[in-house]
């Protein structure tokens, strides 16, 4: 048995029950067009790891990211509300980024939790968050952006291979399923260290649990 990483974060997706929709899997990129506008809309300017197609991008200007880092600069201080908010938006994200994934059949919602589970504990900043490290945590995550980049492109493989298999069969594999999961788990616990700042904790190099 695997054991769990210790890590201030978890994510995970339900495996689907079911069989899938061929119809709306045939389809999922423009089916989606309507819920990326809103993300869109919400998120404004959005980065990811990779240039692939159906993987996640977060939306980086609806992040507070500056604000945040200025405020654990000068007064070590994370504000409630702007960690709930940053919370829910990569939350929305996620829920975006599984369906586009294929990873899901319903369509995301905006505040509902679904399927798809992210939680990250609100890191007490006086004690858990350093004064300085935010202004080189986007450097420090180098790294883990180079890999996430070439793994994209593996992601992107197994998307199209789960595209044909859900077409044919009505399964998404769990192998394939699993992989993309660990991506998107990785990718978010990057996310948290370097964009959300809610940890000091180096992400480990890991798409397990």
């Amino acid at each position: 048995m695997v054991r769990p990483i210790d890590y201030p974060l978890s994510f995970s997706v339900d495996p689907f029950d079911g069989e899938r929709n061929k119809l709306t899997t045939f389809f999922r990129p423009f089916v989606a067009i309507p819920i990326l506008i809103v993300l869109g809309l919400l998120g404004g300017t959005s980065v990811g790891w990779q240039n692939a197609p159906w993987t996640l991008e977060f939306p980086v200007a609806g992040i507070v990211v500056v604000p945040t880092m200025l405020m654990l600069l000068f007064r070590q201080k994370y504000p409630r509300w702007w960690f709930d908010w940053n919370l829910n938006i990569t939350r929305f994200s996620l829920r975006v980024g599984a369906y586009l994934s294929l990873l899901r059949d319903e369509y995301p919602s905006t505040d509902q939790e679904q399927a798809v589970h992210l939680d990250i504990p609100y890191p007490d900043a006086g004690s858990d968050l350093s004064r300085g490290l935010p202004l080189v945590k986007w450097f420090l995550a180098i790294p883990h952006l180079i890999i996430l980049a070439f793994l994209a492109i593996a992601v992107l493989v197994c998307v199209i291979a789960a595209w044909f298999a859900i077409l044919f069969t009505r399964k998404y594999p769990e192998g394939l399923f699993n992989f993309v999961v660990g991506f998107l788990r990785w990718e978010v616990r990057v996310a948290a260290y370097a964009v959300l700042l809610t940890t000091d904790r180096y992400p480990p190099f890991s798409l397990s649990e």
